[in-house]
């Protein structure tokens, strides 16, 4: 991933980034140049913010995409350049300083919201106010031989290249978790010839966002198209060959040993709360805030992946929360936080949604399935489409949608108007949803 040239406020007569050395105060600092980050930055520009904006991250990357590291990025279809959010122009000329590869270990904060920063190399930032856009990390595998070389994960940019450093020599790889990033990856790692085993600790694919019969369609599409799915998958260790230091299978509870030359560990995130933990804010699977980004102390902004939220969707039942994880939610609740920070008090924009391309299979998903009391199964399997909408009191709520863009799009629509799309006609495949959706 290429870091692209300085991006820090000072730079050194090389041109090389260099953190600040004294804690000048900025109007906001906003730790952690994740996507949520970049869109509250870029957000309070487009809303008139014009005091100074500090956008700092912790890896020696310039801003990037990541849905892209499990599929194209991986697979060699897209270079690294074509990631990155911003140019550096764009930084210099919105008065945006980015700070590349500094860990913020301590703030010091005071009651009006205003505080220093302090990173683990010595630099401190100051700031009027803060945002904390600081994500989620990787959950790690915790069985004997997890720190074996070819062990990897694939969160960031330095995960996927040293995941790509080490294809060459792997003939059979095993992916432990059937979750998005999971089988992205193996979709990927089968497309570029390795033999692949999916371990699924759980009793189906994907079993924490969509509903059972979404999952079954996964596993019989994977299977079908050649990748060894266990589920219920109990694993003992991960075993290396003689006495060497590098991975080379995966043994089971049962004794089962399946040869593998990498393992790629895919088993859920956890989110970054250890700033909040320190500052004495509320902390509950991830940063608890408010419907406007607010964390419980009034004044720091906490947004996307690390955020727990109210439910956004509109119609949920009142005190209904949720963290999220995905692209959309980073936008639109990024654009949310600069409301807040404006002054302004704004309601989430647009219908959470998500979506994973996995090999021929593009899975949209729009709305939240939280408290669903039925099901339609919409299949058409001459078009390779399918279908699951889901019904909570007799309302649509959401949708899982395979390779059928168009109920995608009418599910998400409705549910952005309030509308409702009738279960019952809805279970005819050949009904076109927008045609059927109601007002009442």
């Amino acid at each position: 991933m290429s870091t692209g040239t300085a991006d820090a406020e000072t730079k050194t007569n090389d041109g090389a980034a260099a953190a600040p050395k004294a804690p000048a105060r900025t109007g906001l600092l906003i730790i952690g140049a994740s996507q949520s980050g970049v869109q509250l930055a870029v957000s309070l520009r487009a809303l008139g913010f014009d005091e100074h904006i500090t956008l700092l991250g912790d890896e020696d990357h310039r801003p990037y995409q990541r849905p892209a590291l499990s599929k194209e990025f991986l697979q060699g279809t897209v270079e690294s350049e074509s990631l990155i959010f911003r140019s550096n122009e764009y930084w210099n000329e919105h008065n945006i300083t980015l700070v590349k590869g500094e860990y913020i270990s301590r703030i010091d904060k005071n009651d009006d919201g205003s505080g220093t920063a302090h990173a683990a190399s010595g630099a401190e930032f100051g700031f009027k106010r803060l945002a904390l856009t600081v994500g989620a990390r990787a959950r790690k595998l915790e069985l004997p031989g997890a720190d074996l070389d070819g062990v990897v994960y694939l969160r960031n940019a330095d995960d996927a290249l040293a995941l790509k450093a080490q294809l060459d020599g792997v003939r059979e790889a095993v992916v432990v978790g059937g979750g998005f990033i999971g089988l992205e990856a193996a979709s990927s790692l089968h497309k570029m010839g390795k033999s692949v085993t999916v371990l699924e600790y759980g009793p189906r694919l994907i079993g924490r966002a969509v509903g059972e019969d979404t999952s079954d369609y996964f596993l019989q599409a994977h299977r079908a198209r050649g990748i060894d799915i266990r589920l219920d998958a109990r694993m003992k260790r991960l075993a290396a060959a003689g006495n060497g230091s590098r991975v080379a299978g995966v043994e089971l509870e049962d004794g089962t040993v399946i040869p593998a030359q990498l393992v790629l560990v895919g088993i859920g995130v956890v989110p970054n709360t250890e700033l909040a933990e320190q500052l004495g804010l509320e902390v509950d699977n991830g940063i608890v805030v408010d419907s406007h980004a607010l964390a419980s102390d009034g004044t720091t902004v906490a947004v996307g992946d690390v955020a727990n939220m109210p439910n956004p969707l509109p119609g949920s039942p009142e005190g209904e929360r949720i963290r999220l994880e995905s692209v959309n939610n980073a936008i639109e609740h990024a654009k949310v936080a600069a409301y807040s920070l404006m002054g302004r008090r704004e309601d989430y924009a647009g219908i959470p949604w998500f979506w994973s391309n996995q090999a021929d299979l593009k899975l949209q998903i729009a709305g939240l399935t939280l408290g669903y009391d039925r099901t339609v199964v919409r299949r058409d399997d001459d078009r390779g489409k399918f279908s699951v909408l889901y019904y909570r009191n007799g309302r649509i709520i959401a949708a899982d949608c395979v390779n059928a863009p168009l109920d995608f799009m009418s599910v998400k629509n409705a549910l952005a108007k309030g509308q409702n799309i009738p279960a019952d006609a809805a279970a005819d495949p050949a009904v076109v949803l927008k045609t059927i959706i109601t007002d009442g």
